[in-house]
């Protein structure tokens, strides 16, 4: 608790321009709220497309029962692109915009408003947050951004691992899923995906925040350079994905059920189900390697986007 009250004493003297007080009109805590949705947005816009391919990839994998290898992965992206074109590595991308630009600005807005309300609470500031609170608040936004967004991944999800002939656009996805399965199915998998996302929302969150207040401890410069960034933010997603990875497959399995044959069943009969019939490592953990590979780049892009986003933006409005 010592080391907690030094670093929010450090954190308060070095860095108070970060955040405003709480004298500063309304006006400007919207206008706060503004930035991180702004930041949060672009942020994860332009690292989901950085590793779109590898994501499709990594989706196909994870709904079939074909064994992962990082030969194979290569090889499906090789083989797609002749067949398809360049641009269909970037099939259902569209779809994941549609997702990702909401998702990341609630995730990332949502995250600096839950800091504020536990900063409160426990008398420290943002970043300067305790670790049981500094993991909270990421957990809490994952699970505020995964719960208002939810449909939109189905909806990737479907594109990723289908033809083009079968959905043409995303309405259309959205149309027949409706028609054909009910408007339940729009939350198929959603159970799987709150459980996932509290790990690994709140380590990486935590990860970051806790690797950049080590960093202004043990360096002395208040703010890390953005390679410095980019190296946080990897690290958190590694952990991340890495500790949610087994719920993120049997997601993916219960949301595309309706087309690649797989029963639409509840969250223990799919995971037994896929335990049984390719096993523990190979089958809760396929496509991990490429996780490992399309995630640190992803987070670690998302993370440092957003933190220079929010300094150009504070600059210009001072």
């Amino acid at each position: 608790m010592g080391n907690g009250v030094k670093e929010g004493a450090v954190r308060l003297r070095e860095d108070a321009d970060t955040v405003l007080p709480s004298s500063v009109p309304s006006k400007t805590d919207h206008r706060q709220v503004l930035s991180s949705l702004f930041s949060g947005a672009l942020a994860g816009a332009l690292a989901k497309t950085a590793v779109a391919p590898l994501d499709r990839t990594k989706i196909i994998f994870q709904v079939s029962s074909k064994r992962f290898s990082a030969k194979e992965a290569f090889r499906l992206l090789y083989y797609t692109y002749l067949n398809e074109g360049f641009f269909s590595l970037w099939r259902g991308n569209s779809a994941t915009m549609v997702r990702v630009v909401p998702y990341a600005a609630i995730q990332f807005s949502a995250h600096e408003e839950y800091k504020r309300i536990l900063g409160r609470y426990y008398g420290f500031r943002g970043e300067a947050l305790p670790p049981w609170p500094r993991l909270l608040a990421g957990a809490l936004a994952g699970i505020t951004a995964a719960s208002l967004t939810y449909p939109l991944d189905l909806v990737r999800a479907r594109m990723a691992v289908t033809p083009k002939e079968m959905y043409s656009n995303i309405f259309h996805v959205f149309i027949r899923i409706s028609r054909e399965e009910g408007l339940r199915t729009l939350y198929h998998g959603f159970t799987p995906t709150v459980l996932g996302v509290i790990p690994y929302a709140g380590l990486s969150f935590f990860t970051y925040e806790t690797l950049k207040s080590l960093h202004r401890e043990y360096s002395g410069h208040r703010q890390p350079h953005p390679f410095e960034r980019m190296i946080f933010g990897a690290c958190a997603g590694i952990i991340g994905q890495s500790a949610s990875y087994p719920l993120d497959v049997v997601r993916r399995r219960m949301q595309t059920a309706g087309i690649t044959g797989h029963p639409r069943t509840s969250i223990a009969c799919t995971l037994s189900t896929i335990v049984r019939e390719e096993g523990v490592v190979r089958g809760l953990y396929k496509g991990l390697s490429m996780n490992w590979l399309k995630g640190p780049i992803a987070v670690g892009i998302s993370f440092t986007t957003f933190d220079l986003m929010q300094i150009l933006l504070r600059r210009l409005q001072s």
